[in-house]
């Protein structure tokens, strides 16, 4: 049989089960072991270990993988495999991910693989690009500093939110991924003048550090999909050295489209159209760019957060995954939910729009 357009990669992974007993004797051991990756007739010397954070302790595990021999697959020297398993559709980080490219925001490419493990179906995963070197010169862009927002001390405020203590230190909740220690001292001035400028200095400040323009398209982003946890958490900050301006990349948005990062039911309301942080605050707070931003939401509304657009997307993608689905074995016990799963995005999509529109006038 011919394979079609629609078939995934299968991605045939082999561990030493001396090996895999190390990988799984310590969940959240983030030291990689060897393993060997193949992928249609090609071989590949690889490194892999869990990644994410509650999802290490889920029966399906996320992995990240580091190319050695050959350093480089597909352009890239390393990828993530997620598992979306909290996810019932497995649709929405995709969703998301590639809504944001819509949105004219730098984003991370997906692709679903099936994963075997020493021969065994593990089922469907997404695979991730990494947000690194390589992601800017995929895309033509200058060389700059990229820092992870790995815990919600990312929150670009001097306190901490988990218990308004000050942070230790006001890189606090950042992993810087690729740039050099002297390359901090710019996210730390980032931190230091949005949490002390004066109000009326503060519009002629900020865009000395941040494109402002895409960091309102993100926020269109966050506030459509609803990500919760996005404001303070899942992004990562690139500085493009050209400009010398700071813009935000979305990352890990299963917890979108009308459920949480565990799984269950959002309120459509649950996150407001001014969405959250401190940074956001500030920039909402001049007039300018609420107007900015209230007129971007009005068009995104109109043209590219409707049914109309991305009903199509959700079933095609739909359809693509429900026969592989049958092979996880983590999620064939689900086929109903996941079954039912499109109509629920598409019901959220259009009821989070009314949502909105109704709030717009909250930006005036």
């Amino acid at each position: 049989m011919s394979a079609s357009k629609n078939d995934l990669p299968e991605y045939s992974l082999y561990i030493n089960p001396r090996d895999l007993r190390q990988l799984r004797s310590d969940i959240w051991n983030n030291e990689h072991v060897p393993a060997k990756l193949r992928v249609s007739k090609s071989s590949y010397n690889i490194q892999i270990a869990y990644r994410g954070a509650l999802t290490r302790e889920l029966v399906k595990k996320s992995y990240h993988v580091i190319f050695s021999k050959p350093s480089f697959f597909m352009g890239a020297r390393e990828i993530h495999l997620n598992a979306e398993y909290l996810d019932p559709s497995l649709l929405r980080n995709k969703l998301a991910l590639d809504f944001f490219v819509s949105l004219g925001i730098l984003s991370p490419e997906s692709k679903y693989v099936l994963l075997r493990i020493n021969g065994a179906i593990m089922g469907v995963y997404l695979q991730l690009e990494s947000v690194d070197d390589l992601f800017l010169k995929k895309r033509g862009l200058p060389a700059g500093a990229i820092f992870y927002a790995h815990n919600d001390d990312a929150n670009y405020s001097l306190l901490s939110p988990d218990n308004d203590d000050v942070k230790e230190s006001l890189l606090s909740g950042y992993m810087r991924k690729f740039g050099d220690a002297q390359d901090d001292q710019y996210l730390f001035q980032l931190i230091y003048k949005i949490n002390t400028v004066p109000r009326s200095e503060f519009a002629k400040e900020i865009v000395k550090h941040v494109h402002i323009e895409k960091y309102l398209r993100w926020l269109a982003g966050v506030v459509c999909t609803q990500n919760y946890d996005g404001f303070i958490q899942n992004y990562a900050l690139y500085r493009n050295s050209a400009t010398g301006l700071f813009e935000i990349i979305p990352w890990d948005y299963d917890g979108t489209w009308g459920r949480n990062c565990h799984g269950n039911i959002m309120e459509n309301s649950d996150v407001p159209i001014q969405g959250y942080n401190t940074l956001t605050a500030r920039i909402l707070d001049v007039p300018q760019f609420r107007n900015f931003y209230r007129g971007l939401l009005e068009k995104v509304l109109e043209s590219l957060f409707t049914v109309d657009f991305l009903k199509p997307i959700i079933t095609s993608l739909y359809k693509m995954l429900r026969p592989y689905i049958l092979l996880d074995p983590y999620k064939q016990k689900d086929m109903v939910i996941f079954d039912s799963e499109p109509e629920f995005i598409i019901r959220f999509i259009a009821e989070r729009n009314s949502y909105l529109r109704e709030h717009l006038s909250d930006l005036e």
